[in-house]
């Protein structure tokens, strides 16, 4: 049976963390230490979820002169709803564990 999108640990992750800072913007930087995921696993799912609807990406110019903008993320209303039946599936699955 193939795998569901977006149902990886690291993916549920990411969705999890987003969920619990929305509406606030995230840096991926946050969302990296949230998660424990190294960027190379991180920025793929972010851009990703970008690329499919899930997730607005802006440009924000840095707070520190001479550094680089940084993007922030933020769940839009499809990536909310995915975020929320991802993170009841893995609640289902936790009780269901516990129950056996």
């Amino acid at each position: 049976m193939p795998r569901r999108p977006h149902t990886s640990p690291h993916t549920r992750a990411v969705l999890s963390a987003l969920l619990s800072s929305y509406p606030a913007q995230t840096y991926g930087y946050d969302l990296s230490k949230a998660t424990d995921l190294k960027s190379g696993t991180l920025y793929p799912i972010l851009q990703r979820l970008h690329e499919q609807g899930y997730l607005e990406a802006e440009w924000e110019p840095s707070p520190h002169e001479g550094k680089p903008p940084r993007h922030v993320y933020r769940l839009t209303q499809e990536g909310l709803r995915l975020a929320r039946e991802r993170g009841a599936d893995s609640r289902r699955v936790t009780i269901r564990e516990a129950l056996t």
